[in-house]
């Protein structure tokens, strides 16, 4: 029904109980369902230390996968393990925390000189800036968000990166042209489509973005 109406990709919440106050679709669905759409297979984990499962994620049939900035202690490490498995890789930040964490800069090897350290955001495809707290559907969109992508997509255009911004939390057809406004370009939507007919609310999210 929703590449029928044009629907890009699949947005994939991974929950794990711990990240989020949630649980939710695990491995064993992301399988089934690659088996009946060429979507494009968003999955984000919302899981602690998501290293632990990149692989089985990339077998499963992900084509681009999201970490936490908050559930990894080794954010570098997994974003090169996404990268290994020829995957996207995106880096989720929740509402409180800072763009910031896009800043932090890793030297491969002791002494490595300044010009060859490695910023988070010269690495990834995509961030991911949520919008509501994660955890639970069905919340409003946190306004305060239109500065912090607003602010992404300026750094991203000063740094002359190819960088989608995708929003995440209480977008519809109502918001989700000014959302786009204030610079995102990828647009996650769940309550705002299934509770109610799929299609028509799609179609409606779909046609609010280009007008």
């Amino acid at each position: 029904i929703l590449e029928k109406e044009g629907v890009e990709y699949l947005h994939i919440d991974v929950m794990d109980g711990m990240f989020v106050p949630n649980i939710s679709l695990g491995l064993p669905v992301i399988k089934s369902l690659r088996k009946e759409t060429e979507a494009l297979f968003d999955v984000h984990l919302m899981i602690e230390e998501p290293g632990r499962y990149i692989d089985d994620f990339a077998e499963a049939g992900a084509d681009l996968i999201t970490l936490h900035a908050e559930a990894t202690k080794h954010l570098h490490r997994a974003i090169q393990q996404v990268k290994a498995k020829g995957l996207k890789v995106g880096v989720a930040l929740n509402p409180a925390t800072p763009l910031s964490a896009l800043d932090y800069v890793v030297a491969i090897n002791p002494g490595t000189p300044v010009s060859q350290l490695e910023c988070v955001l010269d690495l990834v495809d995509m961030v991911l800036i949520m919008t509501v707290n994660p955890g639970y559907g069905g919340q409003s969109y946190i306004a305060k968000m239109d500065d912090k992508i607003k602010e992404l997509r300026a750094i991203i255009n000063e740094k002359g990166l190819d960088i989608d911004i995708e929003v995440d939390g209480g977008i519809s057809a109502k918001n989700v042209a000014h959302v786009k406004e204030c610079g995102a370009n990828v647009f996650v939507a769940g309550s705002a489509v299934f509770n109610g007919d799929i299609a028509s609310s799609a179609k409606d999210i779909l046609e609010a973005m280009e007008a």
